[in-house]
C-alpha cells in the first residue's frame, strides 16, 4: 500500500512537472525582436544624418533603403501571407504621388523625391508586413517601443525643466545631426521637448502613439496599477511636447480605452459609440457655426493665436485643391507671401501636393485594414485584446492626422504601425489558440 501511495503521488506530480518544464522551455525559446524591426525602430531615435549631395540620409532611411526591396520580394513570394487590398492601395498611393510629381515637375526633375517617397512609404509598411507575422512579433515590437520611450524619458524631463536638449548634444558629439535654427518658444513657462527629433510634434506623436498598445498588449493580464503606471509614463512623456496634436492623440486614445473598459461586457459598445459620434457630428454641422474639425482643433490648441492662423491656412490650401484636384501642385503650393508653407492637416497636405486621389488611396489603405481586422473571426481572448489595441492606435493616429502634418519619424512610424496589424488577418482559430499558449 505504501508503495502504491508513493507511486500514485509520483504519477500525480508528473503532469505538473512536465507542464512547468514546458513553460520554462517556451520562455527560453521565445523569439526576440526581429533584427530588421529592431534596427528600424532604434534608428528612428538616432538623429545622425549623412548628406550625399542634396540627398539627406537619416539612419532610418538607410535601414529602409537596405530593406525595402528584400521586403517587396518576400511579399511577392507570398512569404508575408496573402496579398491584401491594403497592400495594393499602398502601392497605388505611392504610384499616384510619383505620377503627380512627374506631371507637375517633369521627368528629369522628379527622381529624388519619388525615390524618397518609395523608401519612406513602402519601406516601413512592407517591413512590418514581412517581419510582424504573429502575436509574438507584435508584442516584441511594442515592448521595444516602450523601452525606447523609457530611454528618452530622463532626457525629456531634463529638457522640459532646463530648456537644454542634452540628448541631441550627446549624439552630435559622435556624428553630424541637423542643427536647429532656433529653439521653440516656451508655452506656459515650460519648454516644448524636442528630444532627438526635428520638432516637438514629432517627439510627442512618436511617444504617444504607443499608449493603447502599452495598456492593452504589454498590460495584458497585468494588474490595473501596473498597466496604468506604464500608460501614465507614456502619456506624461508625450505631453512634454506641449503640442496640440500629441495632446489630441492622448485624449482620443484615453477616451477609447476608457470606453472599452467601462463597457467591456457590452458587445455592441463600438456600434453604440459610432452612432453617437455620427449623431453628434451631424448635429454640430447642422446647428453650430463651426465644423467639427474646427471645434476639435480649437479645443486642443495650446496657443490661441494659432487657431485663426490654421483656419486661414485650411481655406487657402483647400482653394489650391479646388484648382488642382487631380495632380496637385507639388511642394510649392499657392498662398500669400506672408503665409508659411506648413499645413497642419496631413490629408489636406497630401491633396495639395499630389491631388485628391492620393488622399483617397491612403484613406482606402487605412480603412481596408481597419475594417478587415475589425470583422476578423476566430481570435482568442488575447488576440482580441491585441486587435482592440491596434484599432484604437490607428483611430487615434487617424484623428490626430487631421490636426497635424505627419513627416519624417511620425510618417514612417504611422505606416509601420499600419502594416503591423495585417498578420491578424492570416490567423486561423487553431493558430490563434497555439499562439495564446506560446506568448
Amino acid at each position: 500500500m505504501q508503495a502504491g501511495k508513493v507511486g500514485s503521488g509520483f504519477e500525480a506530480s508528473g503532469p505538473a512537472v512536465r507542464l512547468q518544464q514546458e513553460i520554462i522551455s517556451r520562455r527560453a525559446k521565445r523569439r526576440k525582436t526581429r533584427w530588421p524591426v529592431f534596427l528600424f525602430l532604434t534608428a528612428l531615435v538616432v538623429p545622425w544624418v549623412i548628406f550625399i549631395g542634396s540627398l539627406r540620409l537619416s539612419l532610418y532611411r538607410i535601414v529602409l533603403l537596405v530593406m525595402v526591396l528584400p521586403c517587396l520580394g518576400m511579399w511577392i513570394g507570398r512569404k508575408a501571407g496573402r496579398i491584401r487590398t491594403v497592400d495594393i492601395a499602398m502601392l497605388l498611393f505611392w504610384f499616384w504621388c510619383t505620377l503627380s510629381l512627374i506631371v507637375v515637375y517633369g521627368m528629369e526633375q522628379s527622381i529624388q523625391t519619388p525615390g524618397i517617397l518609395f523608401i519612406e512609404t513602402l519601406g516601413p509598411y512592407f517591413l512590418a508586413r514581412c517581419y510582424i507575422r504573429d502575436a509574438e512579433d507584435f508584442y516584441n515590437m511594442i515592448q521595444l517601443l516602450f523601452r525606447i520611450v523609457l530611454f528618452l524619458l530622463p532626457f525629456a524631463v531634463f529638457e522640459f525643466f532646463s530648456a537644454q536638449n542634452i540628448s541631441r548634444e550627446l549624439f552630435a558629439t559622435i556624428f553630424p545631426i541637423i542643427p536647429i535654427d532656433s529653439p521653440m518658444p516656451a508655452r506656459m513657462g515650460l519648454t516644448r521637448v524636442q528630444s532627438v527629433f526635428d520638432h516637438p510634434i514629432l517627439f510627442g506623436m512618436f511617444t504617444g502613439s504607443i499608449l493603447p498598445l502599452v495598456y492593452l498588449v504589454l498590460g495584458y493580464k497585468k494588474g490595473l496599477f501596473q498597466r496604468s503606471f506604464w500608460t501614465g509614463l507614456v502619456a506624461a512623456v508625450s505631453f512634454m511636447s506641449l503640442s496640440a496634436g500629441p495632446l489630441t492623440q492622448i485624449v482620443t486614445a484615453g477616451f477609447l480605452l476608457s470606453w472599452n473598459g467601462l463597457l467591456g461586457a457590452t458587445k455592441a459598445r463600438w456600434k453604440i459609440l459610432i452612432v453617437l459620434v455620427v449623431l453628434i457630428t451631424l448635429a454640430t454641422e447642422l446647428f453650430a457655426n463651426r465644423s467639427v474639425l474646427t471645434i476639435v482643433v480649437s479645443f486642443f490648441l495650446l496657443d490661441p493665436i494659432s487657431y485663426w492662423g490654421r483656419l486661414m491656412i485650411f481655406e487657402v490650401a483647400w482653394a489650391s485643391v479646388s484648382k488642382h484636384p487631380l495632380f496637385g501642385v507639388g511642394h510649392e503650393w499657392e498662398r500669400p507671401e506672408w503665409m508659411g508653407d506648413s499645413i497642419d492637416n496631413f490629408w489636406l497636405l497630401l491633396a495639395v501636393r499630389y491631388g485628391l486621389p492620393a488622399s483617397v488611396l491612403l484613406l482606402l489603405a487605412l480603412l481596408s485594414i481597419f475594417l478587415a481586422v475589425s470583422f476578423k473571426k476566430g481570435l482568442d481572448d488575447r488576440l482580441t485584446v491585441y486587435r482592440t489595441a491596434f484599432l484604437i492606435t490607428m483611430t487615434s493616429l487617424f484623428v490626430v492626422s487631421w490636426t497635424v502634418h505627419l513627416w519624417d519619424a511620425a510618417y514612417v512610424l504611422f505606416l509601420f504601425l499600419l502594416g503591423s496589424g495585417v498578420w491578424m488577418l492570416d490567423m486561423e482559430p487553431k493558430e490563434s489558440a497555439a499562439l495564446h499558449a506560446r506568448v
